[in-house]
């Protein structure tokens, strides 16, 4: 019986350290097989002044700081989605622009190889050819790994990397452009809104954060760059401004401006934050108390007029409010009950 009971023992730490042996060489054979892929390029933003018929030619450094790996760049047109300053590229080429690679040895989608810390120059020819109507075109320099058969011994992993230089080519005969921007939405979210005599008052708590969301609209056929402040003013004369930041807003298109400084939170612990619930272009901190004025004057650059547009809110100190009601409300009670 002991005999059978010590085999019986034997089998089973056999069978545990063969288990423990087999896990432990697949772990390191994922580990060592898992190729990582990391891709830096420059310039990562271009934007362009063109007249048709005329070409120009870019130095674009791509690096691989990741594992050796197989390369290949092609160039594919982009266009606008949403209005925080997303885009959608398009899965084939389209558009009037022509670009070729000027290296002697390489051509747009052929493979090539990229050693680790090591660089490639890419020539962008970038070539308007004539009768091209003028206008904007957007299109993304695209560098992407390639799949390939493993050394000997190996097999190479399914990881692939995709990095992007987006082009933003204005293609104008005269130099003149076309530069046509509104205000799409000015407002403040607040947690309490009233309509009156069909007009909306937004009040909020003195303590709250403000979000402020301000959309601008292009309606031109060539991007713009928004200039500009946001002015805070109170009933007291306390005054506050902040600075529109110049991003780009492509043709046809919205974008959720931002504007600086602005308020720092935590959404992670204050999901339920109102500036934490959807993007907002400012937010405002502080104690409000009254009525404030929020006052907004943009430009598209020099010789453009001025646009224009305002909101108001009311502050006012609610929880404060609500406490004071609470304890009169808990000391009537507390009276009426020791009169009885």
């Amino acid at each position: 019986m002991k005999n059978d009971n010590l085999k019986l023992k034997k089998t089973f730490l056999i069978f545990f350290f063969v288990i423990y042996i087999f896990s432990l060489l697949i772990f390191n054979l994922s580990e060592a097989n898992a190729q990582q892929v990391s891709l830096t390029i420059s310039p990562p933003l271009l934007e362009l002044f063109i007249k048709p018929g005329k070409s120009v030619l870019i130095a674009y450094n791509l690096e691989n700081l990741g594992d050796p790996a197989i390369l290949s760049t092609k160039v594919l047109p982009f266009v606008p989605q949403g209005n925080q300053g997303g885009i959608k590229i398009k899965e084939e080429f389209a558009g009037p622009i022509r670009f070729y690679l000027d290296n002697a040895n390489l051509k747009l989608d052929d493979p090539f190889f990229l050693k680790t810390k090591d660089s490639q120059q890419l020539l962008l020819r970038i070539r308007v050819p004539e009768g091209t109507p003028n206008g904007d075109y957007y299109y993304t320099l695209l560098t992407e790994t390639k799949h390939s058969k493993g050394t000997e011994g190996t097999t190479s992993s399914l990881a692939k990397a995709t990095i992007g230089a987006n082009i933003l080519i204005t293609v104008t005969e005269s130099g003149q452009v076309d530069i046509k921007g509104k205000v799409a939405f000015f407002d403040v979210t607040s947690r309490y809104k009233l309509k009156l005599f069909g007009q909306i008052f937004n009040f909020i708590e003195s303590t709250d954060k403000v979000p402020v969301v301000l959309i601008l609209e292009n309606q031109g056929k060539n991007l713009i760059k928004p200039q500009g402040e946001i002015d805070l003013l109170g009933n007291f004369g306390e005054r506050a401004k902040f600075e529109i930041l110049p991003q780009n807003i492509l043709a046809e298109s919205q974008r959720l401006t931002q504007a600086t400084p602005s308020a720092e939170i935590d959404c992670n612990n204050n999901r339920k934050e109102q500036a934490c619930l959807f993007p907002t272009s400012l937010v405002l901190s502080g104690f409000f108390l009254g009525k404030y004025r929020l006052s907004t004057s943009i430009n598209f650059g020099e010789g453009t007029p001025n646009i224009f547009a305002y909101v108001t809110f009311y502050a006012m100190p609610l929880k404060f409010i609500l406490a004071i009601l609470s304890s009169i409300t808990i000391v009537v009670f507390i009276v009426k009950r020791v009169r009885e």
